[in-house]
């Protein structure tokens, strides 16, 4: 495949930027699959780089922090496959993960570079599916019967957002062109306002596919901002 340049578009983007207006009282942020199966090298059967892990990580504590602050909601969501006797996993359903642990050999991974596993990924009450400690507050919402890419599929975080009265979700988590974009489409679909925070998100699948999740969801469905930037619309509001 030719290589393709990307269309600047950074003039709109400023300019759209300038338009947002985030309320404290009308925000949750909503991690997306921030546990130990990507994140936490020890025992993930999909890890994200080592070095996205420790970034998103970090990131994602001081952005969490900093809403619990102003009492804005935080949900975790998460990813959790039953064992099934015909199948080894929920997810070995899909034919196309089916085929990608069927596919896989030692050298061609899901994850570029990394040893990974489809079928054994994020089985309940397996370590992988544990939140990453340092994100994770008693206060917190937990969703984990997340069973495909979008957070909205088959869970109630939609029910949960409207009692909370949530007009704008605020996103970060694994992977960024797969479950955060997923995400993301829904979340527009459903006239939320969609922002999705840069620092605390990384792809497993490569730098390629993580541009393009960032890419598709700042010039088409809602805001990418560093966490500065963000912490920066908050303050904006709140003084």
């Amino acid at each position: 495949m030719a290589s393709i340049e990307i269309v600047d578009r950074s003039s709109l983007i400023s300019g759209l930027y300038e338009q947002l207006v985030l309320n404290p009282r009308e925000i949750a942020l909503v991690t997306i699959d921030m546990h130990r199966g990507h994140l936490d090298m020890d025992v993930a059967t999909m890890p994200a780089r080592p070095e996205d892990a420790k970034r998103v990580i970090r990131n994602a504590r001081a952005a969490l922090d900093f809403a619990r602050r102003l009492e804005i909601p935080v949900i975790h969501v998460v990813l959790v496959y039953r064992k099934l006797k015909s199948l080894g996993s929920e997810g070995m359903a899909s034919p196309y993960w089916k085929a990608m642990h069927a596919a896989q050999g030692e050298t061609d991974r899901l994850t570029p570079g990394r040893k990974s596993t489809v079928r054994e990924h994020n089985l309940e009450g397996s370590p992988g599916t544990q939140i990453i400690p340092e994100l994770y507050r008693e206060a917190d919402y937990v969703i984990d019967n997340k069973k495909r890419l979008d957070c909205f599929y088959g869970t109630d975080l939609r029910q949960l957002l409207d009692a909370l009265s949530v007009k704008s979700v605020v996103l970060m988590g694994i992977n960024s062109n797969t479950c955060v974009l997923n995400t993301a489409f829904t979340a527009f679909n459903f006239d939320y306002r969609v922002v999705v925070l840069s620092d605390c998100v990384a792809s497993m699948y490569g730098d390629d596919l993580h541009v393009l999740g960032l890419q598709n969801v700042a010039r088409c469905l809602g805001w990418v901002l560093t966490n500065e930037q963000f912490f920066q619309k908050l303050k904006e509001k709140h003084s």
